[in-house]
């Protein structure tokens, strides 16, 4: 059973195990050093109540994390956030990122954001189809616009628009 929650200062060190992972072993981000927990601390922090970091534990372990970002400073984007979501190797393919994304929807549509916006690298096409099956389109591909595992990699752009959402 998936349990999800907002985070908690004290899930930090397996949020960072998590995202490191997935440094060193994906181009899910195109980060490629692991980070400390304290560049990780200060992420966190940057997190707010309208974008907020939650985790999903299966029996009392945190397998996945997900969060909405403000997807820029400046004003005229402030109805507009980015979501990110990472599962630990051993739990992918168990739901949790698709429970994740869906709470991450229900957490925008509560806070009146507009649109919802996810960055995927090329290859990632479960990550693409999970978006999809959650009403995201497809709206742009950033080409070659990052170099990870000696290769240059496309960024597909989905966008999910809260207020057509039926």
């Amino acid at each position: 059973m998936i349990t999800l929650r907002i985070a908690e200062l004290k899930d930090l060190i397996s949020i960072t195990e998590i995202y490191n992972e997935a440094i060193l072993t994906t181009t899910a981000t195109f980060d490629t050093e692991p980070k400390s927990i304290q560049e990780r601390k200060s992420w966190f922090e940057s997190h707010d109540k309208s974008h907020p970091v939650i985790v999903a534990e299966i029996d009392g372990v945190i397998a996945g994390w997900g969060c909405l970002s403000k997807w820029s400073e400046r004003a005229a984007y402030s109805k507009t956030v980015e979501n990110s979501l990472y599962i630990k190797a051993e739990h992918r393919g168990k739901g949790i990122g698709k429970a994740i994304l869906h709470e991450l929807i229900r957490i925008a549509e509560h806070n009146n954001f507009h649109t919802i916006i996810a960055r995927i690298a090329d290859g990632n096409s479960i990550s693409v189809k999970m978006h999809a099956d959650e009403g995201y389109s497809e709206i742009g591909v950033m080409r070659e616009v990052g170099k990870k595992f000696g290769k240059m990699l496309d960024v597909n752009i989905m966008q999910l628009i809260l207020d057509n959402k039926i």
